[in-house]
């Protein structure tokens, strides 16, 4: 069993949400939250309350990798900056401690969750819910991308294109975890979960081509 750790960065909302990924697929829900800092609060203080946040949520779940949204620059060049910031105080959080990263566009999250790269935020909420067996997607959106974002990272890493974890290697249980999934995709595929998954094939090679353009939306957008 893997277990991520998703961050959507951002300055005012950082949802950070963590899941068990069976080899199977099978996601259940660990935790989520978000992360939350004033406006009218200086940014520097901002910025300590979110590493702090986003370093506690890792201490108390052990994640065996962190996924985080990859920023792209988009009109509003203030909230781009802060998104970044954000995403920057995550992947420094895993790095101290020794945790692969994965950095995934709002389009192959969106296409690894849903199977379609455009899909808006209701979308991704309402198959986030059925991933994760819950009665309804968490709120606010920050929370529901955060997962997505974990899922996303774990159903790709056992997947034969597996996106780079960021440090070129990978932790014993993602190894075994990958290895396990090899041995179990066929025998799974039947399951609902798998079920809701089907178009991940497809659709990731679509994201990745989307991925590449000069600009992308945010997962709330």
């Amino acid at each position: 069993m893997l277990r991520v750790l998703g961050v959507d960065p951002g300055l005012t909302r950082c949802g950070v949400g963590v899941v068990e990924v069976t080899p199977d697929r099978r996601a259940r829900l660990v935790h989520v939250t978000v992360v939350r800092t004033p406006a009218d609060m200086a940014l520097e203080q901002r910025l300590v309350l979110i590493a702090s946040g986003i370093a506690e949520q890792i201490e108390t779940h052990h994640p065996d990798a962190v996924a985080v949204e990859r920023v792209f620059a988009q009109a509003n060049v203030r909230t781009v900056m802060g998104t970044a910031q954000a995403a920057g105080l995550a992947l420094h959080a895993a790095a101290v401690r020794g945790i692969p990263v994965g950095l995934h566009t709002p389009s192959e999250v969106k296409a690894a969750v849903t199977g379609y790269g455009n899909a808006d935020k209701r979308q991704v909420q309402a198959m986030i819910a059925r991933v994760l067996g819950l009665a309804e997607a968490p709120k606010p959106a920050d929370a529901a991308d955060a997962l997505a974002l974990a899922v996303c990272h774990a159903w790709r890493l056992g997947a034969p294109d597996a996106v780079s974890t960021g440090t070129g290697t990978l932790t014993p249980a993602q190894r075994a975890w990958r290895d396990a999934q090899a041995g179990t995709t066929g025998r799974s595929a039947a399951s609902p979960i798998n079920r809701a998954a089907s178009p991940l094939q497809r659709a990731e090679a679509a994201a990745r081509r989307a991925s590449s353009s000069a600009a992308a939306p945010r997962l709330g957008a």
